[in-house]
């Protein structure tokens, strides 16, 4: 009898707890995905990727239970150069006909140091699979002016390896580097 109780407790408990988890998505026009990469080893080239998005849920205020879903359009990246953008969608790099999509879906999210969190997961890209480590800081939540919405902030930064996606794998580290930083400028307002 004790056990038939607890299987309902435990049960009814997860079925709130999944109730409990709110999902929302960020707001394009208020967000970025970045990155940059030495090249020569006396500069450094910037870029971003115009078409993606981001799902966030939750349940707990400290968000240690917390998941990020990524998903960009690998053909939408932009390094402000025509002829360079081409040259990153074709089989040198992205091959943007044969994996139009990277995907990131974060599996932990471990507080840190006050808003600093250690967010770990996995980073699918030109047809690969790799755990990675990147940082994430909360920036905290307002009150959209405009929108009236409650609006969270997260900044979520890291550096990766091209070479373990296989990617520009034909040149060397001393023309385009092999650590590819990232950041990201997230915010979700949570729709009323």
């Amino acid at each position: 009898m004790k056990r038939a109780i607890f299987a309902i407790l435990f049960a009814v408990s997860g079925i709130m707890s999944a109730q409990s988890m709110q999902t929302i998505k960020n707001d394009p026009a208020h967000s970025m995905l970045g990155f940059s990469v030495s090249h020569m080893t006396i500069s450094v080239v910037e870029g971003h990727f115009a078409d993606f998005n981001v799902d966030f849920s939750f349940s707990k205020p400290d968000f240690s239970d917390a998941k990020f879903t990524v998903t960009a359009k690998t053909a939408s990246i932009d390094t402000r150069v025509e002829a360079r953008n081409n040259h990153l969608k074709s089989a040198d790099f992205f091959e943007v006909e044969k994996y139009p999509e990277l995907k990131f879906v974060s599996t932990s999210m471990v507080k840190v140091i006050g808003n600093q969190y250690d967010l770990f997961g996995n980073l699918t890209m030109h047809g690969v699979t790799k755990p990675v480590k990147l940082k994430a800081v909360y920036n905290g939540s307002v009150e959209n002016p405009m929108s009236k919405e409650l609006t969270h902030g997260f900044t979520v930064s890291g550096k990766i390896d091209k070479s373990d996606f296989g990617i520009g794998s034909g040149f060397p580290a001393s023309f385009i580097g092999n650590d590819i930083k990232i950041v990201s400028n997230l915010e979700f307002p949570v729709k009323k």
